[in-house]
């Protein structure tokens, strides 16, 4: 959430910025809620200062009359006090209400668009596979190998869920571990995380928990929701609190299952493991001082990239346009890599990584006390190390054999004990 008196006092920037996030927010109504609520607050203090002063003047010798009349004045101010009180609850609620709508500023760099189509590629890595046979999508190679179930689990859960069987089920927990290594390396506090958090955590965070347009389940009756990414039981841990200067930056890791609507979700890209209601995702968490933002965005980008090298996957870093952001992010990096299932071969983002400047901090009330000792916010960023069915998607695609089998990237093969996976006999 932005601060209000920065709305009130860069407004035209602020509604540009709504605009080129093709958003819809009232700047103009928020500005003139706190405006409102200024006067009000102005208000209220006045009659608090009338009202001590008569409690005073109650205090002295007065004629019988003088008294009468201060106690009326005294009744009088008490009722507007508590009128007013009423009224200025009422705007702060509406006043919040409408700010939350408002998305975090964007990076002056971010391309300005309005879909994914308009990201602007700033790195390649890898050279997209070729093979000298007609390759097969994840889709077909998962059954012609028995490693994932779609119609059982359609039966059993509904669509857009799956079951990993035989070697896919090593291959996840390998990814897990490749990645959790490469973070503990880097410095990470690894976290499992609850998979499910309290709705002020979502909304603080910056998902909407309830409405049609949500993407989480929310749990009837709980006032909770599955959670959609570890970003939401991360960035709450340390909801309401001052923490230390000295500790920061703070680098966490979370593993957790992550379960998502996909609501109205659909074509070629939906199907198959890429666009699933559950998923198992290992994420990164970061909480900074203000001027470490930036150079820890590209922290964690570069792990996110090392982790694909690694791998050996073809993929690509697109700078993420103002319409694409989502409202949290000043700014994101999204890393794509090459499907050769998809429609004849093509990019599909895997990873992301989002510096959320103060936006969340706000939201959540995450401070730090500076050395001027000044309560101020923190900065928190996120982005994922590995999302683990898109990763999946990748490995089977780009290393799929033309006698059918796939063969395991090098860094896994330690960690899952085989290092290809057959048609079962």
């Amino acid at each position: 959430m932005l601060d209000y008196r920065f709305i009130k006092e860069n407004l035209a920037a602020v509604k540009k910025n709504i605009a080129q996030r093709n958003m819809d927010a009232a700047a103009d109504l928020v500005v003139a809620l706190f405006d409102k609520r200024t006067a009000l607050i102005t208000a209220v203090q006045n009659l608090q200062a009338k009202r001590n002063e008569i409690a005073r003047a109650m205090k002295t010798k007065l004629a019988d009359a003088e008294r009468l009349r201060l106690i009326d004045e005294g009744k009088n101010i008490k009722d507007a006090i508590s009128s007013s009180e009423a009224t200025l609850a009422e705007i702060e609620q509406n006043l919040e209400a409408e700010a939350r709508k408002i998305p975090n500023m964007a990076h002056p760099d971010a391309p300005v668009g309005t879909a994914d189509a308009e990201n602007l590629q700033v790195k390649v890595c890898g050279t997209p596979t070729v093979f000298t046979f007609e390759p097969k999508d994840h889709i077909q190679i998962g059954q012609e190998l028995d490693l994932i179930d779609f119609d059982k689990a359609t039966k059993v859960s509904g669509s857009k869920f799956y079951y990993l069987k035989n070697e896919a089920v090593f291959l996840e927990q390998a990814l897990v571990m490749y990645a959790l290594n490469i973070l503990r390396k880097h410095g990470f506090t690894p976290f499992i995380t609850p998979d499910v958090a309290k709705e002020e955590i979502l909304w603080g965070i910056g998902f909407n928990p309830r409405g049609n347009e949500s993407n989480v389940y929310n749990l009837e009756d709980e006032k909770s929701c599955l959670i959609a990414t570890a970003e939401i039981t991360l960035g709450g841990y340390h909801a309401g609190e001052i923490l230390n200067k000295e500790s920061l930056p703070l680098l966490y890791c979370g593993l957790s299952h992550c379960f998502r609507r996909e609501a109205g979700a659909a074509g070629q890209f939906s199907k198959g493991l890429y666009r699933v209601h559950q998923f198992t995702k290992l994420e990164m968490f970061v909480y900074c001082l203000p001027e470490q933002s930036d150079e820890l965005h590209e922290k964690l980008r570069l792990i996110e990239e090392e982790i694909f090298e690694g791998l050996g996957i073809p993929f690509r870093v697109v700078d993420t346009c103002t319409g694409d952001l989502g409202a949290p992010a000043y700014r994101k990096w999204d890393i794509e890599a090459w499907m050769p299932g998809r429609n004849g071969g093509e990019w599909g983002e895997v990873t992301s990584t989002s510096n959320c400047t103060d936006y969340q901090a706000r939201r959540l009330n995450v401070r730090y006390k500076d050395d001027d000792g000044k309560n101020k916010y923190v900065h928190m960023l996120n982005g994922t190390a590995v999302a683990v069915s898109r990763a999946l998607v990748a490995i089977l695609e780009n290393f799929q054999n033309e006698d059918g089998s796939v063969t395991v990237p090098n860094v896994l093969r330690p960690l899952c004990g085989f290092d290809v996976i057959g048609p079962k006999k």
